[in-house]
């Protein structure tokens, strides 16, 4: 019988965000699958946590996904988390959910928190229907194309950036929907300082 494979939404900046399921989940597990596993050291001696981790991400997500689909046919459990936020949004972690449910591998979400969801209910804008719309290519023609398709896109849209590239997305927002159209910026929604 396979295992399951958990995905375990971690705080996006205060350990005080953690919830105790998540932290049941995270120490009953066989190995966890991280995106950066300095980052997920922190977390687990947070919380005293001792776990074989495994590294998962961007650039491994292809071998290092089958390694672990073995180790779950083989009945063991992983949970995959990321550096902050629910593992599988705007992450590779979708390609191992793809792979698991191709496999007949169970995969259960313990929620937590969500950046895209905490910047909606903040920003001011309608919430009742919107659509997440993630990283924006850098490939300029790509992005062009991209945000050309959503011109008459009436509902809230959220965009995730990094700080480096927010001016020059700023730019490109403007271009695609006009100067008039609102826009809320959000960042570090629940650290400390």
């Amino acid at each position: 019988m396979s295992g399951i494979l958990y995905l375990v939404a971690t705080p996006i900046g205060n350990l005080g965000d953690f919830s105790p399921r998540a932290v049941e989940t995270l120490s009953a597990v066989d190995f966890i699958a991280a995106e950066d596993t300095r980052v997920s050291v922190k977390l687990l001696n947070h919380f005293g946590i001792k776990k074989p981790l495994v590294s998962y991400h961007e650039h491994n997500h292809v071998t290092a996904g089958q390694s672990i689909l073995r180790r779950l046919l083989e009945g063991e459990t992983c949970a995959l988390v990321t550096d902050a936020g629910t593992p599988a949004i705007s992450d590779p972690g979708e390609d191992l959910v793809r792979l698991c449910g191709e496999n007949g591998v169970a995969v259960v979400s313990i929620p937590g928190c969500c950046a895209a969801v905490n910047a909606l209910a903040v920003s001011g804008l309608p919430t009742g229907r919107f659509t997440f719309e993630g990283f924006l290519t850098v490939n300029k023609k790509s992005r062009r194309e991209h945000l050309d398709s959503l011109r008459q896109e009436e509902r809230t849209m959220i965009f995730h950036e990094a700080p480096h590239k927010l001016r020059a997305t700023l730019e490109d927002l403007c271009a695609a929907f006009g100067p008039e159209r609102p826009v809320s910026l959000c960042r570090e929604l629940t650290k400390l300082h």
